[in-house]
């Protein structure tokens, strides 16, 4: 086979220990190999970059093993041109599993050019993903929190939640707050709401009237303090993200002109693909690094299950739920979309398709520098207006009608 990188190795990275293997001509243009094992201290893996630039090695290739990779592609990628590859494209032959055979496969491999380099971010964008990963993760955190707390109560019987739609409301707040901190009379307890629920006191009271005990009140107090806490650490997540989104406030504001796209959607949309769309050749191959378009299973002539790829979880959860908000939005050409989908193939699959459209149109949102323009809700009407036609004529016969159908004229 063909010699594409000359000068290359191939990394078989693990939590202590790194199998590095060197490719490099000699004089007579033969290939030599050298294998060595490095630990994965700082000193070491500076050695190790050491070691390959005595080499002269251009090109490393290593496996996405869980986090382990990072602190070696960190000290990497200043000097070389460092791939991390999908491990489940670089299978090692079986019966033949070592880390030291591993890292010559994956040296082979890329020194004929068999691998393609998964996408990783300059470190700036690096650092955006870490915080909004771990701000969805806080809030992820509070929804358990709250879930908890609403099962306290219901073993209090306090039936909060059937009266107050969201127990977590100001209103919801202080009467917790008023039950942890000791008080019983429902009486006192529904005179603490606030806004609309001002007009539902009576059933308040009823609500209210529970068995707390100081049990109750105990897991009731330690839960608040997690919740207070979960909600000041995400609130600094958020100022923290805002000072880093600056440099990307025009594409944050062009990202939110989307139905279903608010700031953080947005922030989390550019902190996942970045603004640089030069890095997909184009917004199907962002779709198909997404997870988030059908798979390409085809054999003899039948089109097999078409289910979506694994790509990027966190990028996908994030289209999933801006879909379900555009689902829900009012005349919008995803909200159309969404139902027509959902009719025929379920909401599941409506979702997805979603997520999908809202990807594509973030890309070129990004790319052209430009606003989300307006399909409306009668998008795929005007598509197939025919269609449409003998649809309601069907059904207007089923019906027992005798319709007859006559295409107005322009006006003059």
């Amino acid at each position: 086979m063909q010699v594409v990188y000359d000068r290359c190795a191939g990394l078989d990275v693990h939590k202590d220990s790194v199998a590095a293997c060197a490719l490099w001509p000699d004089q007579e243009g033969k290939c030599q190999e050298e294998v060595k094992t490095f630990g994965t201290m700082t000193r070491e893996l500076l050695a190790l970059s050491d070691w390959l630039a005595k080499h002269g090695v251009t090109h490393v290739a290593m496996e996405s093993t869980g986090v382990f990779w990072k602190p070696v592609f960190n000290i990497l990628e200043s000097r070389f041109h460092v791939w991390l590859i999908n491990a489940r494209h670089i299978k090692q032959v079986p019966g033949r599993k070592t880390d030291v055979k591993d890292s010559q496969w994956i040296a082979q491999l890329l020194q004929h050019g068999l691998l393609r380099p998964s996408f990783v971010p300059e470190q700036p964008q690096r650092d955006l993903r870490d915080l909004t990963r771990h701000r969805a993760q806080l809030i992820s955190e509070q929804t358990r929190i709250a879930n908890r707390i609403h099962k306290v109560l219901q073993d209090a019987n306090i039936k909060l939640g059937s009266v107050a739609t969201d127990i977590l409301g100001v209103s919801g707040r202080r009467m917790i707050q008023a039950i942890v901190s000791g008080e019983e009379d429902p009486q006192a307890l529904s005179q603490l709401a606030v806004g609309k629920l001002c007009k539902k006191k009576e059933a308040l009271a009823e609500a209210l009237h529970g068995h707390v005990r100081e049990h109750h009140r105990f897991m009731l107090r330690t839960l608040w303090d997690h919740l207070t806490y979960l909600e000041e650490s995400t609130a600094k997540l958020d100022a923290r993200i805002e000072e880093m989104m600056r440099p990307f406030e025009k594409a944050i504001q062009d990202l939110t002109t989307i139905p279903g796209v608010k700031d953080r959607v947005a922030q989390a949309l550019v902190a996942e693909i970045g603004v640089d769309m030069s890095q997909f050749p184009s917004e199907h191959h962002l779709s198909s690094w997404a997870g988030v378009c059908p798979g390409s299973n085809e054999s003899a002539g039948k089109r097999k299950s078409g289910k979506t790829t694994k790509g990027s979880r966190w990028l996908r959860a994030v289209l999933s739920q801006a879909a379900w908000a555009a689902g829900r939005t009012k005349n919008t050409y995803l909200s159309a979309q969404y139902h027509q989908i959902a009719r025929r193939r379920g909401k599941k699959r409506a979702i997805i398709a979603v997520a999908h459209s809202i990807l594509v149109i973030a890309y070129h949102v990004i790319a052209e520098g430009t606003t989300y323009r307006e399909l409306g809700a009668d998008h795929f009407d005007r598509l197939r207006p025919d269609r449409l036609r003998e649809y309601y004529l069907k059904r207007l016969k089923k019906l027992g009608y005798e319709v007859s159908v006559s295409q107005e004229k322009p006006a003059a």
